[in-house]
């Protein structure tokens, strides 16, 4: 069997890199009033939000203090840091404003992720395929349809808008990072060296 060889892997931030949905939630509590149970949300559309209260929402999820101060999942940098240092090329993507780079890119250096490049736009999937990406890893089920859809592989966290999808042929799905490396690592790294 021959080594695996180096990919092009493009990672989302928000409910990948981090826990999005405290932010989300109790801005949208303080702001709204509105509760937004994480187990409640079936659907990528917040429901309980109307369009323009989501925008709000969004924007201030954003701000610099609170993009600086996301804690970052269990395990996420360190399996970033590995398929860095196996030579995979890491492209951070975000649907995010460009407002926010220069906090994202700041949130990523305190974190100690390595990458190549950073993204914000709302144009994920295009820029992906612009770039030869051949692993998109993203919560948004219609990232992840797109992306089956161009031949990129997609592979996400479980989470409740996003589980139906998680049945579909050819996406990979793990409930944290520590099992989606293990999965991701069988592809990506060479027998020597995955998982450690």
């Amino acid at each position: 069997m021959s080594e695996p060889q180096p990919k092009k892997i493009a990672i989302d931030i928000d409910s990948t890199l981090h826990d999005y949905w405290p932010i989300f939630s109790r801005i949208a509590k303080r702001r709204f009033g509105i509760e937004l149970a994480y187990e409640s949300q079936r659907d990528w559309a917040v429901n309980l939000l109307r369009p323009e209260q989501s925008a709000v929402v969004i924007e201030e999820s954003h701000s610099d203090e609170n993009v600086l101060g996301a804690v970052p999942y269990e395990n996420s940098v360190d399996a970033v840091n590995r398929w860095a240092k196996a030579g995979h090329w890491i492209h951070i993507t975000s649907h995010r404003s460009v407002d926010a780079y220069d906090a994202s890119a700041r949130w990523l250096a305190q974190e100690g992720y390595v990458y190549d490049d950073l993204y914000c736009s709302y144009d994920k999937i295009t820029r992906c395929v612009e770039l030869g990406v051949d692993l998109l890893i993203d919560d948004s089920p219609v990232n992840i349809a797109k992306a089956l859809e161009v031949g990129i592989t997609p592979a996400t966290l479980v989470h409740p808008w996003n589980r139906d999808i998680c049945e579909e042929e050819g996406v990979l799905c793990a409930a944290d990072w520590m099992g989606l490396s293990a999965l991701l690592d069988q592809r990506l790294m060479p027998r020597a060296t995955a998982g450690s």
